[in-house]
């Protein structure tokens, strides 16, 4: 903290140097330029607070006792210029009609006009004071010339290095700033003392061009010191926040004010120019020396004004017209959140200032106005959706459980055979469905069957196909005659064209013989002499199309094993689209040496082979084997 305290003396101490003798080259002494006096010192309190106002200020003092000054004249010049320059920091960090408190900085026309009009209060009071501080202690009759001559150079001074080093704070940041003050203070007895300074000020100007006693000269000095430093008592009311950054209003701010510097520049080489004509007049004195040169700083001041002053109405009008209510439309994005509608009352506010102006900020409101409603109703629409398929799921989740239940859910064992099945839908339910179970002592039903589609209409046509199945073979074992049945139930009134493919087989452990029945469904394997293969066998037509088909129905004796399957076994895709296929299933089995159950072992080589890819279709298997 001290160190930075010391820097902010120091900078301005030094700064005033290199001023004071880049000042006494020719070229600045041409312009009546006398920089270490004046606008410097705006500069450096503005940018580095009190501790820069005493560093530029002991500066000056030491300038001036160089000069041949004595302390006595040098004192009250002194103080003076301290209380000025503390007031730039002061009024910069005062809240002026709700405006938000933030370091220097000219990133929009509050900051431009506030800038501009503590350059123009703080070189009023400066000149005022220094005028009459000529007056008396100097008695010189030149006091109105050299007043105005210094609110001049203070007002180019401050406002060209104002501008250089605000640019500079934010490339370095060197800008001390003050902390809220949690002492209670009298605003309105505050602002009381700032009318009453600048009054004063104003009623010793006049003076200037009178000949009144300097007793009254001190006592409107005197006047102005109290007002000016019982000002500078007020404390800091709200904390310091960040600047605004990479607005358009910004950009635009800073486009005009580089414009403006390049005319004061130019105001500066015009003044150069004219100065030729000032050199060649007989100014006879060092005083008079002045009132030749004012007009080279009019000049300049012109031409800034020229265009600063219509400048800032037009670039206001454009603020209030069109980057207001732009930056009024960006408040929407506090306003959004993912997945949520967007909450209209704070922007109904917004948008209703600008939703009936026969322009393109109106074309927007009503835009924005727009979206928002068709935002919101569009956001409804999803979370009743979204309801919607929650309640869908909800159903789906009971269905699949019911669906399973339907299933067998453990093998079947005994000393004759051995039987177990897998299911697995591609959704939540699917059309595939396996079944075995014990007719009566010796017949064992095995059956497999395959919807066409897939989700809820394949399930429903499995689920009743199951249920009709089970009802017939109560009361016939020829599976042909239960696949004719079978078949004309579901073609009755079936008005969406819905088919199902299936076989089913009746083992007889009595007889060793295995009577079957195909309706479209993939032929099993079966194994013969060691090895499985594809059992040849008709067929037949898919379930529910036809009525009174006649289906076919198969015997052979049957002593080993045999493996049914739908057909999302072997259409099962790797990400290189490739089939597990029939070959590979056949090969699977007679490769299967173990004396296990293969389900579990098939499905692993599957998953193998696929290698974690998506599956689109229903996998079912049914496996048989007799001991």
């Amino acid at each position: 903290m001290m160190k930075t305290k010391l820097r902010n003396i120091l900078i301005p101490f030094i700064g005033m140097f290199i001023a004071y003798f880049a000042s006494n080259s020719d070229i600045f002494l041409e312009m009546g330029v006398s920089i270490p006096h004046v606008g410097l010192l705006f500069v450096f309190g503005l940018i580095f607070g009190p501790y820069g106002s005493l560093g530029a200020v002991a500066a000056n003092i030491v300038i001036d006792l160089l000069n041949g000054y004595f302390p006595i004249e040098i004192l009250p010049s002194a103080i003076f210029s301290f209380g000025v320059s503390y007031l730039s920091y002061k009024l910069w960090y005062t809240s002026f009609r709700g405006h938000k408190i933030t370091k220097p900085n000219l990133d929009n026309f509050y900051h431009v006009l506030l800038f501009l009009s503590i350059i123009i209060i703080c070189g009023f009071i400066y000149s005022v004071v220094h005028g009459n501080l000529i007056y008396v202690l100097f008695d010189m009759d030149l006091d109105q010339y050299i007043t105005v001559y210094y609110f001049m150079n203070f007002i180019n001074i401050a406002f060209v290095f104002g501008i250089i080093f605000i640019w500079l704070s934010k490339k370095i940041d060197f800008v001390y700033t003050p902390e809220p003050s949690k002492r209670p203070f009298n605003k309105r007895l505050y602002q009381i003392i700032f009318c009453l300074l600048l009054l004063v000020c104003l009623i010793s100007m006049t003076t200037l061009v009178l000949d009144i006693d300097s007793h009254i000269i001190y006592a409107e000095l005197i006047s102005i010191g109290i007002l000016l430093f019982a000002f500078l008592t007020k404390p800091v009311e709200n904390k310091v926040e960040e600047n605004e950054e990479n607005t358009i209003v910004t950009k635009i701010v800073n486009v005009f004010l580089t414009t403006t510097l390049l005319i004061a520049i130019i105001g500066i080489i015009i003044s150069l120019f004219s100065y030729g004509f000032v050199e060649s007049l007989d100014t006879g004195n060092e005083m008079n020396l002045f009132i030749y040169l004012m007009p080279l700083l009019i000049i300049s001041d012109a031409l800034i004004i020229l265009f600063f002053i219509p400048g800032i109405v037009i670039l206001k009008y454009i603020e209030n017209k069109v980057i207001k209510p732009i930056s009024s439309f960006s408040e929407i994005e506090k306003f959004i959140k993912e997945d949520e509608k967007i909450e209209t009352e704070g922007l109904v506010e917004i948008y209703s200032k600008y939703i009936n102006e026969q322009n393109e900020i109106g074309t927007l409101a009503r835009s924005y106005t727009d979206l928002i409603n068709h935002n919101n109703q569009y956001i409804e629409n999803i979370h009743e959706i979204e309801g919607e398929k929650e309640r869908i799921k909800a159903e789906l989740d009971i269905a699949t459980k019911i669906q399973a239940a339907n299933l067998p859910t453990e093998a079947l064992i005994n000393d004759d055979y051995i039987v177990n099945g897998y299911s697995h839908p591609a959704k939540e339910v699917g059309g595939d469905f396996f079944d075995y179970y014990e007719i009566d002592d010796d017949n064992l039903a095995i059956v497999i069957g395959d919807a066409s589609g897939k989700g809820v209409p394949a399930a429903l046509l499995a689920t009743i196909t199951q249920a009709i199945l089970q009802q017939l073979l109560k009361h016939e074992k020829d599976p042909s005659k239960v696949l004719y049945l079978l078949n004309n139930q579901l073609a009755e009134n079936n008005s969406e064209s819905m088919f199902i493919t299936l076989w089913l087989g009746i083992y007889n452990k009595a007889t060793k013989k295995l009577t079957f029945s195909n309706a479209g469904h993939n032929p099993p394997l079966i194994k013969e002499n060691d090895e499985f293969k594809y059992l040849n066998i008709d067929t037949g037509i898919v379930l529910g199309i036809m009525e009174d088909y006649e289906f076919v129905c198969e015997e052979l004796t049957f002593s080993k094993q045999l493996v049914a399957y739908t057909d999302g076994i072997t259409d099962a895709n790797n990400k290189e689209n490739d089939m597990y296929g029939e070959d590979r299933l056949r090969d699977f089995f007679n490769g299967f040496k173990l004396d296990t159950d293969p389900i579990k072992p098939l499905l692993d080589d599957i998953n193998d082979f696929t290698k974690g890819a998506e599956q689109f279709d229903d996998m079912t298997l049914i496996y048989l084997k007799i001991e």
